[in-house]
């Protein structure tokens, strides 16, 4: 079981580190603070009984709009409940904000990521041709509708 609380200055070292494990192109510390002092942004992190921080994620909010930037998490802690965790605390918080919608991209390759994104009722919506560099990869933008269309 994971405890997920809003992400603080604290974590930002853990963070950087996990960011290196899980991204080709990872976030530097000053960047994740950079998130953490922006009004728009809202990260939380996820920690284990022991307080160890085990996966964090994060978004911006513009307007009514939510775009999931980052969702990482150790190696030896994926397929436990952490993303799930993390995931469903940003979409409450996009409720709770009543955003229309929650966005993101992820590698057309990384199967486990789309289907963490579909359970939580995330579809496809389209492609971004060569999204990623680090290796050159297609994206998928997937979205979460929150609001019934009128």
């Amino acid at each position: 079981m994971f405890e997920i609380v809003e992400m603080q200055s604290k974590h930002v070292e853990d963070a950087a580190v996990l960011e290196k494990l899980c991204f080709s192109m990872p976030w530097s510390e000053s960047m994740l603070r950079g998130e953490l002092e922006n009004p728009l942004s809202h990260y939380v992190a996820a920690l284990d009984d022991t307080g160890r921080l085990v996966g964090y994620a994060g978004m911006l909010s513009v307007l009514d709009e939510g775009y999931i930037a980052n969702i990482a998490v150790l190696p030896e802690y994926r397929r436990r409940g952490a993303a799930d965790a993390l995931l469903n605390s940003l979409t409450e918080y996009g409720k709770a904000q009543n955003l229309s919608f929650l966005t993101l991209e992820v590698r057309k390759s990384n199967a486990p990521a789309i289907s963490l994104y579909r359970k939580h009722g995330f579809s496809v919506e389209g492609v971004r041709k060569k999204y990623y560099e680090q290796p050159p990869e297609d994206a998928y933008i997937m979205t979460l509708f929150l609001k019934k269309e009128m």
